[in-house]
């Protein structure tokens, strides 16, 4: 992953506007920090491959930088990113602390994100 270039974000934004994609969003707060601090509440998400329409999209802050995608009942939002990169269509956008470690993903794409092991049953 690369810096986040709030200019080559915001086009892909902008390009796909009211057109449907694919989102997954995932966060967590506590993965490293609960093992270390067993009094830390630990609390995250994660929203693979639904399938949204925003009308309307935008990048913004001063690092780490903060992304709105207005959809037509209300807004996905999340903020700390901090690098991006694109895997062939998909736009892969990610927050990561000050130790490199993951805290948010934030990702894009036309086509549905392939299954994690995770996920299956």
């Amino acid at each position: 992953m690369q810096t986040l270039d709030l200019k080559v974000v915001q086009q892909y934004i902008d390009d796909h506007a009211n057109t449907p994609l694919y989102v997954h969003v995932e966060t967590t707060n506590g993965a490293y920090a609960t093992h270390q601090d067993p009094t830390f509440h630990s609390a995250g998400m994660f929203f693979r491959n639904a399938e949204i329409t925003y009308e309307r999209g935008l990048i913004t802050g001063n690092g780490p930088y903060r992304i709105g995608l207005k959809l037509a009942h209300g807004w996905l939002y999340g903020e700390g990113l901090t690098d991006y990169e694109f895997a062939g269509e998909q736009l892969l956008i990610a927050g990561h602390d000050i130790e490199g470690r993951l805290a948010i993903a934030f990702e894009l794409s036309p086509t549905p994100f392939a299954q994690g092991a995770e996920e299956v049953e």
